[in-house]
């Protein structure tokens, strides 16, 4: 059962305030929500300007209407998926719930609201992890990833592009909705020092993976990654595995797509085969090619503009869910991009 709200009436010459009381029927939930020290309602009453005070199972929420009914959404919301099974709400879950809830306030964006003001957020499930959208874009990149057979995650590091995609594809191998999943990066960095690193190919082109695998891990059980790895279920591969090749029935991601050549990128995506699902991620402002070479993505992405079917969804500073500090580095990185191209 959810939180049952109830507004009281604000005082006299503050119509535009609201007091707006929450209680949780389960007392466990409720301290998990709460966080160790409240510091989950701490984050709430720093990013959304609100009072917010907890009494045993109850919550008092005091501020501006449109923002302490943001902080009504994200409780609620958050205490919902307590009750579905999460283990613990972690501080990186709140900062993603506020943002779902401030965002929740425009009606062009996503999620859709439910009666009562209620967030319906995409996730993700695997018999692992279940994963939630903290971002209307990321909200609308899972979203993309379940209805549609190609899918472009565009943007800057740290907002879940690739990470979302493998936990999808994850999610799509457990339904068996395919029979495997083929994950690939352009080994760039390596180029014709390749041949020079120790150990056979597996073993040089491996660090260039590694993100995929983590992802991974985060998503299956490890002995069952290494079980699927070994039966060639899952295959990890560099790009340049996949010429000549038809991936049919195959959840198919390729990262790092900024450090492919226009040639490369027009190979990987023919080779989408039946009943494939393909996702291409990455991010044009940090291309790793040769001087004056074009990038794939780039391309792809101008060719590919009004093709029926292809769906491209762009990130931004705003999407980064990783230390916020990160968010303020991409912003600033993008300042002086946009001030260098203007000065050109």
């Amino acid at each position: 059962m959810s939180a049952k709200p109830q507004a009281r009436q604000a005082p006299e010459g503050a119509s535009d305030m609201a007091h707006i009381v929450l209680t949780f029927d389960n007392n466990a939930h409720a301290r998990q929500l709460y966080g160790q020290f409240d510091q989950n309602l701490a984050l709430i009453e720093q990013k959304l300007g609100v009072d917010v005070r907890s009494r045993g199972n109850q919550v008092s929420i005091r501020g501006a209407s449109a923002s302490a009914e943001q902080a009504r959404r994200t409780l609620d919301y958050l205490y919902d998926v307590l009750l579905k099974g999460r283990a613990e709400i972690a501080v990186s879950d709140v900062d993603g719930a506020i943002r779902m809830a401030v965002a929740a306030d425009d009606q062009l964006s996503l999620p859709t609201l439910e009666r009562k003001g209620r967030m319906a957020v995409a996730q993700i499930a695997t018999r692992k992890r279940t994963v939630f959208a903290r971002t209307p874009n990321q909200d609308a990149y899972m979203r993309a990833l379940e209805r549609s057979e190609l899918v472009f995650g565009v943007g800057p590091a740290g907002t879940g592009k690739t990470y979302l995609a493998v936990a999808h594809a994850a999610m799509l191998l457990e339904r068996g909705a395919v029979e495997r999943i083929v994950l690939s990066r352009p080994a760039v960095e390596a180029g014709e020092r390749l041949g020079f690193l120790p150990g056979d190919m597996k073993e040089k082109v491996d660090p260039y993976l590694r993100p995929l695998y983590d992802a991974l891990h985060d998503m299956i059980p490890s002995d069952k990654v290494e079980r699927a790895l070994a039966a060639g279920v899952i295959e990890v591969a560099p790009l340049a595995f996949m010429r000549g090749r038809t991936l049919a029935h195959a959840a198919v991601i390729l990262d790092e797509a900024q450090n492919t050549t226009a040639m490369q990128m027009k190979m990987f995506l023919t080779r989408l085969g039946e009943g494939a699902r393909m996702v291409v991620t990455g991010d044009p402002s940090q291309v790793d090619l040769p001087p004056g070479q074009r990038s794939g993505l780039v391309d792809a992405l101008s060719i590919l503009a009004d093709v029926e079917g292809v769906v491209k969804v762009h990130f931004g500073e705003g999407d980064v869910v990783r230390h916020p500090l990160v968010a303020r580095i991409v912003g600033a990185y993008d300042r002086a991009g946009n001030k260098n191209k203007a000065g050109a």
